[in-house]
Order: C-alpha cells, then sequence, then structure tokens
C-alpha cells in the first residue's frame, strides 16, 4: 500500500446549514455534491455500522482537500461538548493553509467567530489561529511564510529530538 495523502475529513452536525454558513460562507469552501440516504440504505448501514441510519452529506472542496459534512436524521446522534478542550481523545483540530491570518483573524472576529487567541507565531515562518466553527470544532488557520523548513516540510517546523523523562 501507499499514501498518497489525504482525501477528506469528516464530521457530523446538528445543523448543516449552519455548517455550510461556515464552511462554505465564511471560509469560502466550493460544495462538490449534496446528497444523503435513507433508512433502509443497506450499504450506508454497513459502512457506518449503524441500523436504519439516514442523513444528510454535503462534500466541500477546501483548496486541495475536501471536507465531508454529515447531518444525521437516524439514529438520533449524541450531542458533544462544543467547548471539548483540544487535549480530549479524538480528532483535535483541522489544519486550513491559508494567507493573511491576521487579516483572516479580524474577519472571523467580525462574523462573531469564538477565536482562540489573536494569530500566533509558532515557529520560525509559520503563524497559526486556532477557532472553533459552530459546532465548536477547532479549525486552525495557518499561514507558512517561507517555502521551505529546515526538515523540507513546508509549513511542518523542523524539532529535534529531545529525550523525556517520566
Amino acid at each position: 500500500m501507499a499514501i498518497n495523502g489525504i482525501h477528506h475529513v469528516a464530521l457530523s452536525t446538528h445543523d448543516i446549514e449552519r455548517s455550510l454558513a461556515f464552511y462554505q460562507g465564511l471560509l469560502g469552501a466550493t460544495i462538490v455534491f449534496d446528497a444523503g440516504w435513507e433508512q433502509g440504505t443497506d450499504l450506508a448501514d454497513t459502512v457506518t455500522r449503524l441500523q436504519n441510519s439516514s442523513c444528510r452529506q454535503v462534500m466541500l472542496l477546501l483548496g486541495n482537500a475536501y471536507l465531508e459534512i454529515f447531518q444525521y436524521r437516524t439514529p438520533t446522534p449524541n450531542p458533544v461538548d462544543p467547548a471539548r478542550p483540544v487535549c480530549d481523545h479524538g480528532w483535535t483540530h483541522l489544519c486550513l493553509d491559508v494567507t493573511g491570518v491576521d487579516g483572516e483573524y479580524q474577519r472571523m472576529l467580525d462574523a462573531g467567530v469564538d477565536c482562540h487567541s489573536e494569530p500566533q507565531w509558532v515557529s520560525e515562518g509559520v503563524k497559526t489561529l486556532y477557532l472553533r466553527d459552530p459546532d465548536g470544532n477547532v479549525v486552525e488557520l495557518q499561514e507558512v511564510f517561507t517555502d521551505t523548513m529546515e526538515d523540507g516540510l513546508i509549513g511542518i517546523p523542523a524539532f529535534t529530538p529531545k529525550t523525556v523523562t517520566a
């Protein structure tokens, strides 16, 4: 097997229109398809390991990757804490490569988006901003100001391994 890269990330929401207003309207994503399935769709139930599932499903294009959003009608989803700390187990955030992160910060504030802080320099040539989508999922807007880093990976700082003692 060869991994070619990340195709998409998916999230579940209780209000898909609100999520689309954020990802499409505010962040500029493009809808690739808007579909779903009704109860009794055996293939969907097999893939998701659910019974009698039904949902609306929207695939968005965000630059070079996709974001898939589900709003399940059945079975009834359990809510999550919209203020879940990023240290809790599970996905911690979705990172989007942007230009003009400082301007995006102000635009997000003007739109009423919950930002963790103003953009921060996290390493040489990399500035980042954490914010929350309408469901509380963390989205990182990252701007890379250099073409390459020491380790050759764009936007990933070169870290020197350190010995950690318990």
